[in-house]
This record gives C-alpha cells, structure tokens and sequence, in this order.
C-alpha cells in the first residue's frame, strides 16, 4: 500500500537520494526552498523556507511519514563562533523541526514513522563541533521524548551520520587528499554516501521497522564505536 510521506528538504544531498528511492512505491511531498531536479521528477514540491513561515495546507489529509533533512556544518573553534551561528545553527536544525511538527503533528496516521537526522559528533566529542552537536543534541532530546510521549502511535527515530558526500560537506571534501584523510578516519575507509543514509531512512519508514522507536542509529563508518588507530 502507497503511504503519504513528507520529506522537508527532498532537492539535494540525501533527501533528494530519499526521494529517487521511493518515489515509484509511494506519495512524495517535498519541501524546500528551491526545488531542484524534483521538478523534472515528477514529484509534489512546496516552495518553503523553514526558518521563516511554514504553511502545509496543500497536503493530504493522513501522513504515514515525515523526514527532516535540512542541516548545517558549521565546524570551527568555539572562540570563532559568534552567538548568532549557534542561533542561527539551532534554527535550522531544531526549531525548523518544531516548526514543521506544529505544522503536521495532526495529520500523522496511527503508526506513523518520523526521522530526524543528528550527527556522530553529538556522541562522540569531537574538536570543532560545538555548535552543531549542540543543535543535533537538542533534536536527539527532543525524537526520544517524542517517541515516548506519543507511542504506540507514533514512531520516532533518529540517525545519526559521520560525514557524508553531499553538497552540504562539499568544503571538507573538495580535493583528493581531503578525501583521503578523511576516509582514513573511518574503520571503514570511506566516507559515507547519500545513499549509504537514505536507505536507513527508507526502512525507518517502512514496515520492517516497526518495531523500533526512540532509537538513534549511527550510519557512520564504524567511527563512533571503533577505536583502529
């Protein structure tokens, strides 16, 4: 049976690999601000700006799903970060969620599955990453509350990637030797691929895990559980 899922963010990176992978089998609706190759792909597009006004009036009436890709890297010392990137890093990655679950919470069919997406570095303290573990943070808080405040009806779950080749990380991967050392980093020696994420999130969406809830998952190399070095 097709199901109706929401995917905020569905124009590029994993999103957009998320879409090619269920776009024959199922209702899509995106959103994002610009939409991309969604168009040519025959796929239901809002145009929407997440930090701004979130308007879903043009969905169906059930959802069986939700997504929520939108993210942000901002990876430098704490004493260069200013206030407004943790904001503004906090907006895009938690309060746009909020703002979108206000928006649908009570469209959600019974059995529903949400995703959210954190990083491995909420997990594992890493240099660098003080802003956007601390908005991840929030969002993996936030998926276990959720998940027990609203089970059996709902499923929440969270992954929780290493780096991945998408244009949001397209800086720390742009030459060879940059991709080297960061794929030597992982006890699998690669980094990760959007597809390697989105087929995660395809089967949190499925049946096949309805038995899961609460749960952060890392998609991440082996980094965040093996020590190689």
């Amino acid at each position: 049976m097709k199901k109706n899922i929401l995917i905020v963010g569905g124009s590029s990176g994993i999103g957009l690999e998320l879409v090619k992978i269920l776009k024959e089998d199922h209702n899509l609706y995106t959103a994002s601000r610009n939409a991309g190759p969604l168009q040519e792909m025959g796929v239901q597009h809002l145009p929407m700006d997440i930090t701004g006004e979130v308007n879903f009036e043009n969905l169906p009436e059930k959802l069986d799903g939700l997504v929520y890709c939108p993210g942000s890297i901002n990876l430098k010392p704490f004493k260069m970060l200013s206030l407004e990137t943790f904001q503004e890093d906090m907006d895009l990655n938690f309060n746009g969620l909020l703002r979108v679950l206000k928006a649908t919470i009570s469209k959600f069919s019974p059995g529903a599955s949400l995703v959210f997406f954190s990083t491995v570095a909420v997990g594992s303290g890493m240099p660098f990453h003080t802003s956007v573990a601390a908005a991840k943070g929030a969002i993996e808080g936030f998926a276990k509350a959720l998940a027990a405040e609203y089970a059996p009806n709902l499923r929440v779950n969270v992954i929780a990637p290493s780096l991945v080749d998408t244009p949001l990380a397209e800086r720390l991967l742009n030459n060879e030797k940059k991709q080297e050392k960061m794929a030597e980093r992982h006890p699998l020696k690669r980094v990760g691929t959007a597809s390697d994420i989105a087929e995660m999130a395809a089967f949190l969406l499925s049946d096949k895990s309805g038995w899961m809830t609460g749960q952060v998952l890392g998609v991440d190399g082996g980094i965040s559980t093996l020590n190689i070095q």
